[in-house]
């Protein structure tokens, strides 16, 4: 088998521990493994996954930071055309319960920073019949296997299964509009429908040293690592955040590929002594999940240089990127400045069209509707959820994607607004029926709006706009008891950072709460309404 017959996630760590068994497939901190031992490593998962009943589109679950188990869980699921699904790490512990059981999986793989959240919901997990914790003696329970002596067990044997272009290959969550995180199945064709862009636009090849920093469990991250592994290339993990240690390792692995959010990219430039690091090895960065400002990118692209720069623009249901910003088009101070405020071109094999009130009709240019996408990165569907596939994805294929839009003359696609009310903080989705659905568990809470307003480092953050119930004072509940009751519910990322107290909250006639009328003061004098 040759990497052109690579036609599966699975497929990929086969055919390159087998044809360059010896070269590094991934790095973190000091550790190195080759394809070779990558291979055995995933080959001794799946059996071992096997043995715990794993088979054919099973969910395995995966809650850690980014780590090289990820992949030995990911490719080690997939050889049994199992499913890997990585767990947002920065979830309170019982939106991880409900993702958890959600999935059916079978197998709960944990990292040793996460134990604690483990013991808490490790009872109310009855579908999950073996908990496996990463980390010599990180286990706090006999009813918890270490992950080391689990593997060490089963021989690297490939279990042989194979897996076709429907089978799902990744399940992603994302948060909910109604309160509920929807699975996001993504199939094999749906990922390498993925690579032309990959290979073609952001020029990844088997020779490229490719940063692994945003976390796993994001189309960004697990997406990004594994369209570089499809060409064989070297993944180097950046397990969390620190921006200065983040420089020093494009500096010492000779990073030549990076896909990171633009809030990482403002952070690196406020480390002291950035400009003295040295960048040469950087050939492409690639970053997107919200908008970047002039002031950064001029900065980045006079830090980075000769680095080319993409803006990438998609959603977890798309299989990440569907729309690039050229590198052309990255001048603050050329002819086409005012493309830098657009997501780009459609990438190859991507149809984009705005819709109006006429879904049988095109919007024409310079008018804002609804962005509707087309394309074979456009998901399998929400695992469970018929329903909610069917609203998003029309019988002929076109994907809502919820963000309000407009193409200019030249098809640049440029966002304006959101048709959902969904919040984009440094990255991180979040819907507000979530949040609002937890803040109506407060006592002193009679009724609540929760809105994106504008941030400096994250783009925006929640504000929770609330109505006290009757007989409720300050003192029952202040922003800060507020934000704090949010927290014992929520990732911290979803939680509101600022509340306003109003005495009733705008609704139409039909009783919709008008959150662009909540909004609007904080937006004023903003061309783009989202962050």
């Amino acid at each position: 088998m040759t990497e052109n017959q690579i036609n599966n996630v699975a497929g990929i760590v086969r055919v390159h521990g087998q044809n360059r068994p010896d070269h590094t497939a991934l790095v973190l901190d000091d550790k190195r493994l080759s394809w070779s031992e990558l291979l055995g490593r995933s080959a001794q998962m799946a059996q071992a996954l096997r043995a715990a009943d794993v088979g054919e589109d099973d969910r395995v679950a995966f809650l850690d930071k980014n780590g090289i188990e990820h992949f030995e869980v990911f490719f080690g699921a997939a050889m049994l055309n199992a499913v890997c699904v990585d767990v947002n790490w920065r979830l309170a512990g019982p939106e991880v319960q409900f993702i958890v059981d959600d999935a059916d999986a079978k197998v709960l793989v944990v990292g040793p920073d996460f134990v604690p959240m483990l013991d808490e919901i490790a009872g109310q997990l009855p579908k999950v019949t073996k908990f496996v914790v990463i980390g010599d003696g990180a286990a706090t329970s006999d009813d918890y296997v270490d992950y080391e002596d689990w593997v060490a067990q089963y021989p690297a044997e490939d279990p042989g299964v194979d897996s076709g272009p429907d089978d799902t290959a990744f399940q992603l969550y994302s948060s909910g509009t109604t309160g509920r995180p929807k699975g996001v199945m993504l199939s094999n064709t749906n990922f390498f429908s993925l690579l032309p862009m990959a290979k073609e636009i952001w020029e990844l090849d088997g020779d490229s040293i490719n940063l692994t920093a945003m976390p796993l469990f994001h189309i960004g991250g697990g997406g990004w690592a594994t369209a570089g592994m499809y060409e064989g290339c070297t993944s180097v993990i950046f397990r969390e955040l620190d921006p200065a240690a983040l420089i020093k390792l494009i500096e010492k692995e000779r990073i030549t590929h990076a896909f990171l959010v633009p809030a990482v990219l403002q952070f690196m430039l406020m480390v002291p002594g950035v400009e003295e690091a040295d960048y040469s090895s950087l050939k492409v960065f690639v970053y997107g999940a919200s908008p970047i400002s002039e002031e950064v990118l001029a900065k980045c692209v006079e830090m980075f240089k000769p680095c080319k720069f993409w803006q990438a623009y998609g959603l977890t249901e798309t299989t990440g990127a569907v729309v690039n910003l050229p590198p052309e088009d990255h001048d603050p101070t050329g002819p086409n400045r005012h493309r830098l405020r657009s997501c780009g071109l459609a990438g190859p094999g991507v149809e984009v069209r705005i819709v109006g009130d006429d879904p049988d009709s095109s919007l024409p240019p310079g008018e804002v509707g609804e962005i509707w996408i087309r394309s074979p990165q456009v998901m399998k569907g929400y695992w469970h959820m018929p329903e909610e596939t069917a609203h998003a994805v029309t019988p002929d294929g076109w994907f809502k994607s919820g963000d309000a839009g407009y193409l200019d003359d030249d098809g640049y696609l440029f966002i304006h607004d959101r048709v959902k009310d969904m919040i984009v903080s440094g990255g991180e989705n979040v819907y507000p029926a979530e949040v609002e659905n937890v803040l109506m568990g407060h006592d002193a809470i009679a009724d609540v709006a929760v809105i994106g307003v504008p941030h400096e480092k994250w783009g925006e953050t929640a504000k929770a706009v609330i109505v006290a119930a009757e007989g409720a004072t300050a003192d029952d509940a202040t922003a800060a008891d507020i934000i704090a009751y949010a927290r014992t519910q929520l990732a911290t990322f979803k939680c509101p950072t600022s509340i306003d107290w109003i005495a009733a909250l705008p609704r139409n006639p039909t009783g919709k709460i008008l959150k662009k009328d909540l909004r609007e003061p904080y937006w004023e004098g903003m061309d783009r309404r989202v962050g």
